[in-house]
């Protein structure tokens, strides 16, 4: 599924021009869903934070017990490498995948010894800085470590953050806000979630129920060295009805202003803005 343009494929050894056929029918990753992803970011000549996200999955794919191929040193050459026929000033998606080939004689555990592995790239603008969403309440929940493979950005998992957002768009929202399996919140459908009060920002402490981003963590960094009060908390929703700002936290925009949670209205305030400024100044320190 593309939802990009000028896209580049990184199959068996090389790279191809075009939205290149990778996986087989009989694939043990298409016919039960043992696949595994991430996502990173190129924007203007820059890649903040890849090594973190070529690690992830590699640590996705143990999680799902897939067996990893490609070592993070070797992925991050192989991305740049594809990211050398974009002009600089356009901006890429990421996204290096692994899946399984086979199972064992159940057909339902993936197979050692052989795994399917490509990179992805697409052309997908950043967001301007002016780009806003609004978020809903939605009845589904994030699952815990019993219920699912959590500790691994799946494939699999996301049918579950589908429906949240069917949800909350058919009642005019643009995301969700997610509770955990006990009711408090956790993030959005599609990322992370900080919300500001009085100058102090607070996210939802990572509980093991959804994945606590590598961009996530960034912000916390910049902040605190920034002077900007910082904290990881059990927050219920009536703390985000009384919250001065809120704006959501993931690689594809890295900041994603929210003015509004139901009936709530937020403005998209100084720290909101200041998140923004500080992580891609990182990002040019960081080249």
């Amino acid at each position: 599924m593309a939802v990009g343009k000028n896209i580049r494929t990184y199959f068996q050894g090389t790279w191809h021009d075009g939205d290149v056929p990778v996986m087989k029918a009989a694939d043990h990753g298409s016919w039960l869903g043992s696949n595994v992803f991430d996502g990173a970011r190129y924007v203007n000549g820059l890649a903040p934070d890849l090594y973190a996200h070529c690690a992830r999955v590699n640590r996705s794919a143990k999680a799902l017990m897939i067996e990893p191929t490609v070592s993070t040193e070797d992925m991050v050459q192989i991305v740049w490498e594809g990211l050398s026929a974009y002009p600089k000033e356009t901006a890429v998606y990421i996204r290096p995948m692994y899946w399984a080939i086979h199972g064992d004689a159940s057909a339902i555990v993936p197979s050692a010894g052989e795994t399917g592995f490509a990179i992805s790239l697409e052309e997908i603008p950043v967001a301007p800085p002016t780009a806003s969403t609004t978020l809903g309440r939605t009845r589904f929940r994030r699952p815990v470590m019993e219920d699912a493979v959590v500790n691994a950005k799946a494939g699999c998992l996301y049918p579950n953050n589908a429906r949240m957002l069917a949800e909350v768009r058919q009642r005019g929202f643009g995301n969700a806000l997610v509770a955990d399996a006990m009711g408090n919140v956790a993030e959005s459908a599609t990322a992370n979630v900080f919300m500001v009060k009085d100058g102090v920002a607070f996210t939802p402490i990572a509980n093991g129920t959804f994945l606590a981003g590598i961009t996530r963590a960034r912000h916390m960094v910049n902040m605190r060295a920034d002077g900007i009060e910082v904290h990881e908390a059990v927050l219920s929703f009536e703390d985000f009805e009384s919250a001065d700002e809120v704006f959501l936290s993931g690689n594809m925009h890295k900041v994603t202003p929210v003015v509004g949670f139901e009936e709530t209205s937020y403005q998209i305030g100084p720290v909101t803005q200041r998140v923004r400024a500080l992580y891609w100044d990182w990002a040019a320190s960081e080249g």
